[in-house]
């Protein structure tokens, strides 16, 4: 690998928009005093993460009783160039007890397993980081170098 590689911060606005644009994320939380990752699909809307968990699934009763703290993952990267995004938010996330609201989100969201995968949950958008890798000079670079000569 020749090229200069580096990481560009994202603004929250488009960390939210580039992880609102792929539909596979992780969900990390502590369960039984340790660290669970679990691989879900999502939506984004406005500054939350939306998630549809399985029944009785782990992360359920702690998010049901009045929330819990979790990191949300979502990327995009490409194997080949090994270029790409990846965007963490962490917030509190909660059981959707909104009926209506839950209802609406289960026809946006498809479960990948078979089974009851009736619960919604929404992550708050307290906290966010992204970064993208990009190749080549980081902007402003080439004109500092040009001007201390």
């Amino acid at each position: 690998m020749d090229e200069q590689r580096w990481l560009q911060q994202l603004s929250r606005t488009k960390a939210l928009e580039l992880m609102g644009s792929v539909s596979l994320g992780r969900l990390v939380f502590t369960h039984q005093a340790l660290p669970a990752i679990r691989p879900v699909n999502h939506l984004v809307e406005g500054e939350s993460v939306i998630v549809r968990v399985t029944a009785g699934a782990a992360i359920t009763s702690a998010a049901g009783r009045g929330g819990v703290v979790v990191a949300y993952e979502a990327d995009s990267i490409d194997a080949d160039t090994q270029l790409g995004w990846s965007v963490i938010v962490v917030g509190t996330a909660r059981l959707l007890t909104d009926e209506r609201a839950a209802a609406r989100y289960r026809t946006r969201l498809r479960p990948w397993i078979s089974g009851t995968v009736d619960d919604v949950i929404t992550i708050s958008a307290d906290m966010i980081s992204g970064y993208q890798m990009v190749a080549g000079e980081p902007a402003g670079l080439g004109q500092r170098t040009a001007a201390s000569r």
